[in-house]
């Protein structure tokens, strides 16, 4: 059974990377020559047609798709050759699917050449123009989720609901993967290129407001940035006081595990045990002074007894 299941951000391209890109290349390949990126091929989540792959099937298919060709709408022509996939991995979600497990999807990593012929597709692939992307391949079967038989004899219709449970069908059985292309409409939703910052961003939103944020979004970053290092020393500041108030209390606590409970705790939580742990240690502080007064009114009585 062949299937065509329509579903590419820019990487980085370091040097376990290229290590992986020239184990296809015939001529070695430098990190400037070569753009590559990522591409979301197919998940597991019942998509257009009716039918989901399953999660075995999502793994088989992982690996069979490492070094297959990316064209254009499935046309298999050596000219529509465009990139290749160099790796792949099987990444999970949170979330559950429409069938009730939990999602997953396939992600494959791509790279093609900066070349003047591929220059134009690279700029679209980067202004989000070219993004949904198809893979096309064979299961061994179709099954039907209402009775577990082949969904094209069993009589079922995909889409209909039967006693309050929807008809799709499961795809099983990975058999072989034949190509990934660049389309206009997906039949699975979620299908298409994946943005993420480059690794010399970093990730982090210092480095997106730079590369891409104007003067004033660089300002309120700024000040955010101030307001959270005061927000850092202030918890600092008020974890070592909870610490100390700890240890005055609790004579036999060791201090490492003082220091990890006043860790653990957030900056309510914290000043909540600041206070039961002030009022604690006066109240032990003037039990204590009032011993003191009282031994000592005591002396001085029974030595102006003797006196007298």
């Amino acid at each position: 059974m062949e299937i065509n299941k329509k579903q590419a951000g820019t990487l980085a391209v370091t040097e376990g990377e290229l290590a992986q890109i020239n184990s296809f290349a015939k001529s070695e390949l430098t990190a400037d020559e070569v753009y590559a990126f990522a591409v979301k091929l197919c998940d597991n989540e019942i998509d257009r047609d009716g039918e989901r792959f399953t999660r075995e099937t999502l793994e088989q298919l992982a690996e069979m798709f490492v070094g297959k060709s990316g064209l254009f709408d499935h046309d298999w022509s050596a000219l529509g050759q465009t990139a290749r996939i160099y790796r792949t991995e099987l990444v999970e979600g949170e979330d559950l699917t429409a069938a009730g497990d939990r999602y997953c999807y396939v992600k494959a990593y791509a790279y093609m050449l900066r070349t003047e012929k591929n220059a134009e597709l690279i700029a679209e692939i980067e202004g989000g123009i070219k993004k949904e992307v198809s893979v096309g391949c064979s299961v061994r079967r179709s099954v039907c989720s209402i009775c577990g038989e082949d969904i094209a004899s069993c009589g079922h219709v995909k889409g209909e609901t039967y006693d309050g449970k929807l008809c799709y069908a499961e795809l099983t059985g990975a058999l072989d993967a034949y190509e990934w292309s660049f389309v206009a409409v997906p039949a699975q939703r979620g299908a298409g290129v994946m943005k993420r910052c480059t690794q010399e961003d970093g990730g982090t939103l210092r480095a997106l407001v730079k590369r891409r944020g104007s003067r004033a979004q660089a300002r309120e970053l700024e000040g955010l940035e101030k307001l959270a290092a005061l927000g850092r020393q202030y918890l600092g500041e008020l974890r070592a006081e909870v610490t100390r108030l700890l240890l005055t209390a609790e004579e036999k606590l060791p201090g490492q595990t003082a220091e990890r409970i006043a860790n653990q705790l957030g900056e309510e939580e914290l000043r909540a045990l600041k206070q039961l742990y002030t009022d604690k240690n006066a109240e032990m502080l003037g039990i204590a002074a009032q011993f003191g007064t009282a031994k000592k009114d005591a002396r001085e009585t029974d030595e102006s007894d003797f006196r007298v």
